[in-house]
């Protein structure tokens, strides 16, 4: 059967990407940045996933006010980088695996946790910067990606607990395909920040790391952590941070931690990463 061996979340910074796009990777602003996501792409060369199922938020690159799903999966055979005001990012495109994401969204909607069916979408930084800060820059992704967009910009975001919840459904789904798939999660957004208002550049560091802390060592409290407190402790995007409750859902009840990383700053924003393995695996 397949099964998902390891979780990893990332933030997924538009300017990360701007920076590997335009050759300013190693600058002193940011070479310390992507130093620190070294570790992860020695772990994923090494662990060569089959598959990645890629949490995300669309930032209204594929989705609009005039459509809105909560959750969305993507059930194409690619998906190429969106158009966000200057030009698509010179990445690969990412191919999907219709076989088993079709059989994902069977799962979900017979587990009762009804899906948005995408057949065709373009996807934005939220999916392509994750995928070159884990995976780095090549000329082809080295495995398949499912994409599934959540909803955190438009009121009202799904709560962390059904976030959780959908990656619990998730897990059933993987285990339940009948090929031997090695699957990694991917939860991406975050940590604290604001893009607007008075509080605009808002960093937390002391609420991020203890949601770093908290993905191992007191999941309840984040499942059941209200919107109010992302808005009020993490700034006006740390909502985001559900999406990694989706990733934390999908694996064991007791993982292992195998590394972590916080930087500050990446344009405006709290950088946070974190990989996490299923108990039984080493």
């Amino acid at each position: 059967m397949a099964d998902i061996v390891a979780g990893i979340a990332t933030s997924h910074v538009p300017a990360i990407g701007a920076a590997l796009d335009t050759g300013k990777s190693g600058t002193p602003y940011w070479k310390p940045l992507f130093a620190g996501y070294q570790p992860a792409k020695d772990y994923l060369a090494a662990l060569k996933p089959d598959v990645v199922i890629l949490v995300y938020n669309d930032h209204a690159s594929a989705f609009s006010l005039e459509l809105i799903p909560t959750f969305a999966l993507g059930c194409a055979a690619e998906f190429p980088p969106a158009d966000e005001g200057w030009g698509p990012r010179p990445v690969p495109i990412v191919k999907g695996h219709p076989e088993l994401a079709w059989h994902i969204a069977q799962s979900l909607v017979l587990d009762e946790f009804d899906i948005t069916i995408v057949n065709k979408m373009e996807v934005d930084h939220g999916l392509t910067v994750p995928l070159s800060l884990l995976f780095g820059q090549m000329d082809a992704w080295p495995c398949p990606v499912i994409p599934l967009a959540v909803n955190v910009v438009q009121y009202p975001p799904p709560t962390g607990h059904r976030c959780y919840m959908l990656g619990k459904a998730l897990r059933r789904a993987v285990r339940s395909f009948d090929r031997p798939l090695k699957v990694a999660i991917f939860g991406t957004g975050g940590m604290s920040h604001q893009l607007q208002g008075p509080r605009a550049g808002l960093i937390n560091r002391d609420f991020d790391t203890a949601f770093l802390d908290d993905l191992s060592r007191d999941t309840a409290r984040l499942v059941a952590m209200p919107h109010i407190e992302y808005l009020r402790e993490a700034g006006s995007e740390g909502i985001e941070l559900v999406m990694w409750l989706i990733m934390r859902g999908a694996l064991d009840d007791k993982v292992r931690e195998i590394y972590r990383f916080y930087h500050v700053p990446a344009s405006n924003t709290a950088v946070g990463h974190i990989i996490l393995e299923n108990g039984a695996r080493r």
